[in-house]
Formats: structure tokens, sequence, C-alpha cells
């Protein structure tokens, strides 16, 4: 298994969530920038940040500032989860 105890100890507060035909990187929005890639959302706290695809990177500066371990995919149908700290997927 590919499993850290990040990611075995993360809970979603809400597995169902995910972005609408609306929703965006909010960080990128206040930039006025529309190009990110895919949204990621943190399981610690519920903050949601484009992937590390995306130019500001803005999951990955979340965790950056917060050691929060463990994103989520927010894309439709995706629920995989990134542990920052081990660089895991799971």
């Amino acid at each position: 298994m590919n499993s850290c105890e990040h990611l075995q100890n993360a809970v979603d507060p809400d597995p169902t969530a995910e972005a609408g035909p609306d929703d965006g990187c909010p960080d990128c929005l206040a930039q006025g920038f529309h190009g990110w890639v895919h949204l990621r959302i943190c399981l610690s706290c519920g903050y949601i940040g484009c992937c590390d695809s995306s130019p500001y990177r803005h999951a990955t500066r979340h965790f950056e500032g917060t050691s929060h371990p463990v994103m989520r995919s927010y894309e439709p149908g995706e629920r995989w989860r990134w542990c920052f700290v081990d660089q895991r997927i799971g």
C-alpha cells in the first residue's frame, strides 16, 4: 500500500464536495487570473487552491504556509488524496 500516517488519519469533512461549473481557485480569482488547471481542497481546513500544474500553485503555497498535510482532488468524480509531507498519493 502506498499510504502514510497522514493519509490514514486524514478525515474528509465532506467527501462528496467537488467543484461546480462556477467554482475556481479563490486566490487566482482574487488576482484576476482564470487560467488554473485543477483544484485541490485541504482536508484540515477546507481551503481550495489550484494544483502545481497551474502557474500560481496555490494548493502547495497553502501547505507551505500552514503545514496542513493532506489535500484531496476537488475535481468532479475524483477522490484521490495527496500528502505533501510524505509525497504520497492515496
